[in-house]
């Protein structure tokens, strides 16, 4: 049906404006002051936002990780993340040696079928570079959609590739038309600090962070910085925790080199004490790179309001505090990395930054949705209100006080990292391609209505839907 949403605010990245949005056939039609049509649903907006819907460019749902798998799949997670105001997210897709690329986008897709209650992409991940990967990567890229590629320079023995892999990796695809993502972390050294922790009878969760220094995360993010620019290549570093990887950034983007940072909400607003909790409850809060000490967060906060850090990933993956996290009672490194985190990212992000005036509402809406639909292949078609655009839309309840809780968020998982935070703002109804997920706050979507999102190559954009459309 035919929806016209009437008396909101609407805001992109680049402006805010009040005025009316036509809906039809899952796309913007209209957009004007005033948009009458009997035969049309009206959803009244008067004092809500209207943002485009989030992209959440890192989540990691039905994943393998540790002896176990996230607790969140496809419906789960993606039904949290519309809650959350996320209408699209891209999922990492892990791969293995010696096996082919294609089954492993195929194992993906079969997590994600008739799954997925919102749209969704992948991303690639790299573990070698052979004459079948080199030969398999332009139907992945062209075919598939799938436009950026992961290497891990962390996690050995386990993700980790070496150096000449990421190199060799940054060089296809500058040749093939994707964006190089790299979790930035030196693998090497860390394995050694665990190890050592490990042998002096180290083995709380407090270890996790103590045996992941800052250092190493900022030694990764200026290594794999070097590297891409001497293959003359583009580079996306995820999830930036600490001063020392935005200092990389920064003199990398200086030096000319086509670099993007992201952060997530849990390193805007939680820190290192917090992996101190007794009990093993700090096990909660282990994931990579681990949480930094609390004076890092104004670093990470200016970051984004200078525009060094340009995205908000969620980083989204959850596990049990009871039955998957307790699996590394006794010794800290085998405690599930990752954590529940893709329901709260864009409502964190309003609260702590545009209500404390740390952001400006409209890079809220650059951070958490535009500029992730431009660098991986999304926009027009996502990541803004515009004529032609998907109607992925977002009313949101700009003063609406509420405390984040276990008992009330729709993950899977039995904990919040962020439980009793008292915040404001929160997604009222949530649109995607026009038809309803979430209405008044009320689960009405469907699982399988997600589609899957072939995507532009790097520095491309995908046309929107323009026929016969107009803006007065």
């Amino acid at each position: 049906m035919k929806k016209i949403i009437k008396n909101g605010c609407i805001v992109t990245a680049t402006d805010t404006y009040v005025a009316d949005i036509a809906i039809e056939n899952g796309v913007i039609t209209q957009i004007a002051e005033n948009v009458t049509d009997l035969q049309s649903e009206i959803i009244d907006a008067k004092g809500l936002y209207v943002f485009p819907g989030g992209i959440d460019p890192h989540t990691h749902l039905d994943m393998p990780f540790g002896g176990t798998t996230t607790k969140d799949d496809f419906e789960t997670g993606t039904m949290a993340a519309a809650f959350g105001g996320t209408t699209s997210i891209i999922d990492f897709c892990l791969t293995t040696k010696g096996s082919s690329l294609k089954s492993a986008v195929d194992a993906w897709h079969a997590k994600a079928d008739e799954k997925a209650v919102i749209d969704y992409g992948f991303h690639l991940q790299i573990v070698e570079v052979t004459d079948q990967v080199l030969e398999e990567l332009p139907e992945m890229i062209t075919e598939e959609g799938i436009t950026s590629l992961k290497v891990f320079m962390a996690y050995k023995n386990q993700f980790q590739a070496d150096d000449e892999t990421l190199f060799k990796t940054l060089i296809a695809a500058k040749e093939l038309g994707a964006l190089v993502m790299v979790h930035a972390e030196n693998g090497d050294v860390i394995d050694y600090l665990v190890k050592k922790a490990l042998a002096e009878g180290n083995t709380e969760p407090i270890y996790h962070a103590l045996t992941r220094p800052p250092e190493a995360e900022g030694e990764a993010t200026g290594r794999a910085a070097t590297l891409t620019q001497l293959a003359n290549s583009q580079l996306y570093v995820v999830h930036v925790s600490c001063a020392e990887a935005v200092k990389q950034l920064e003199e990398a983007r200086k030096k000319g080199v086509d670099i993007w940072g992201e952060t997530c909400p849990q390193y805007l607003v939680l820190d290192q004490t917090y992996l101190e909790k007794p009990n093993f409850e700090g096990a909660k809060y282990v994931w990579s790179p681990p949480l930094r000490e609390a004076w890092n967060q104004e670093v990470l906060w200016n970051a984004l309001k200078n525009g060094q850090l340009q995205t908000l990933g969620s980083d989204q993956c959850s596990f049990d505090f009871k039955g998957q996290k307790d699996l590394g009672k006794g010794d800290f490194s085998k405690i599930p990395n990752g954590g529940p985190i893709i329901e709260d990212r864009m409502s964190i992000l309003f609260s702590e930054g545009v209500k404390k005036g740390k952001i400006s509402i409209n890079q809220f809406v650059e951070i958490t949705s535009t500029r992730a639909a431009k660098l991986f292949g999304l926009y027009p078609k996502k990541g803004t209100i515009a004529i032609g655009a998907d109607a992925d839309i977002v009313l949101f309840n700009p003063e609406v006080e509420r405390i984040i809780s276990a008992e009330s968020h729709h993950m899977a998982v039995d904990y919040n990292p962020f439980e009793g935070m008292e915040i404001e703002g929160e997604p009222i109804t949530v649109l995607s391609k026009g038809e309803y997920v979430i209405k008044n706050k009320v689960f009405v979507g469907k699982a399988g209505n997600g589609q899957y999102l072939k995507r532009a190559k790097y520095g491309e954009v995908i046309p929107a839907k323009s026929e016969s459309l107009t803006i007065k």
